[in-house]
């Protein structure tokens, strides 16, 4: 990796702290992780050296939360995921830093559009109910969330809109999403690194970050008690719009 300028290396550690925050409980965070990455690196890269940061914190993550996951959810997605996942592999190795800039902006803004439509379904219990049991739903939602990952490390809203609507209470949503996306991830790496994008140069440098994202599971208990959420997430979502924006309009 070429050296990094200060700014650079702010927007980076703020990346890898808010992973940690999302992973011990603030929802929202992760795309705006994506958004500070993409600003701070060129495109590809940045996309190859947040994915060791987020196996760190789903580490943290899983052994927090290991007993509450439901299986049965996590295999109900995952073949339509990793389908996603390769298509994202074959696009990923066709497009350029600037296109693979724009893809991000793109699926940061769908993402968002994805979580408004979370919230809407919240206040729709008939059809939330049979949703996640569709199988068009699971098939789309496992698609579309599979290529975000591979293409811009941002299925989190996808995925959680699969298992809120699947009706999993709090720990098991936790622990459900904990699991699914650390074995995600880890699926990843053997296509980042034939895509040249992860390689021994980018784990160190992705390992200098670590710290940041333990840091942040750590201290976001202590934090969820001391904001008020809605506002927290209504800045967070904000953020994510205009990055995406910025990504999207040269």
């Amino acid at each position: 990796m070429q050296e990094i300028e200060f700014w650079q290396y702010g927007l980076i550690a703020t990346g890898a702290f808010l992973v940690g925050l999302g992973k011990g409980g603030l929802p929202g965070v992760g795309n705006l992780t994506v958004v500070l990455m993409a600003l701070a690196l060129p495109a590809k890269a940045s996309v190859g050296i947040l994915l060791p940061i987020l196996i760190s914190a789903d580490l943290i993550a899983v052994l927090v939360y290991r007993r509450h996951a439901e299986w049965r959810y996590i295999w109900k997605l995952a073949p339509w995921m990793i389908t996603g996942i390769v298509i994202g592999y074959f696009v990923f190795s066709w497009v350029d830093d600037g296109q693979v800039r724009f893809l991000i902006g793109f699926i940061l803004l769908s993402m968002t559009g994805v979580h408004l439509y979370r919230k809407w379904l919240r206040r729709h219990a008939t059809e939330a109910d049979a949703l996640p049991h569709h199988s068009a739903f699971i098939s789309s939602a496992g698609v579309i969330g599979g290529f975000a990952t591979m293409v811009a490390n941002a299925a989190g809203p996808v995925a959680a809109l699969y298992f809120i609507a699947s009706g999993l209470p709090k720990y098991a949503y936790i622990g459900t999403s904990a699991w699914f996306f650390l074995l995600v991830n880890l699926f990843k790496i053997p296509f980042m690194v034939d895509l040249g994008i992860i390689d021994g140069p980018s784990i160190r440098f992705s390992a200098s970050f670590m710290l940041f994202a333990v840091l942040g599971a750590g201290i976001a208990p202590l934090i969820v008690r001391h904001i008020n959420q809605k506002v927290f997430e209504f800045l967070i979502w904000c953020f994510v719009i205009v990055g995406g924006l910025k990504l999207v309009i040269p």
